[in-house]
């Protein structure tokens, strides 16, 4: 199985920017839009995302929800983008080392 990459700042910038973009895009073409430009918008936010930080499930049930009218108006790249980052962060996130053992008391060294 492929590992997703590590998030870096650029990495996760440059999704935001995607994603921002595809949403403010969506909007500015109004709830009709043209002739599949909204999927075209969807088809390059998805690859440019999975690009910036590697394929995730929930960006499919995120692709297929823009395919519904006035549905693509909200910002569900974005949100998908949050949420997959925040995930990703939380299992790329260092182990914390476990606690120190208890202490039974005081040692002497004879």
């Amino acid at each position: 199985m492929l590992q997703p990459p590590i998030l870096t700042q650029s990495r996760v910038r440059l999704a935001y920017a995607v994603a921002v973009a595809a949403d403010f895009m969506q909007v500015m073409l109004g709830p009709l839009g043209w002739a599949f430009a909204d999927e075209i918008i969807d088809v390059t936010a998805m690859v440019l995302t999975i690009g910036a930080i590697g394929f995730h499930p929930l960006l499919l049930p995120t692709f297929v929800v823009e395919f519904i009218p006035l549905v693509d108006m909200l910002p569900s790249w974005t949100a998908c983008v949050a949420l997959v980052v925040s995930l990703r962060k939380r299992q790329q996130a260092p182990p914390t080392p476990p606690p120190p053992p208890p202490s039974t008391g005081p040692v002497i060294d004879v």
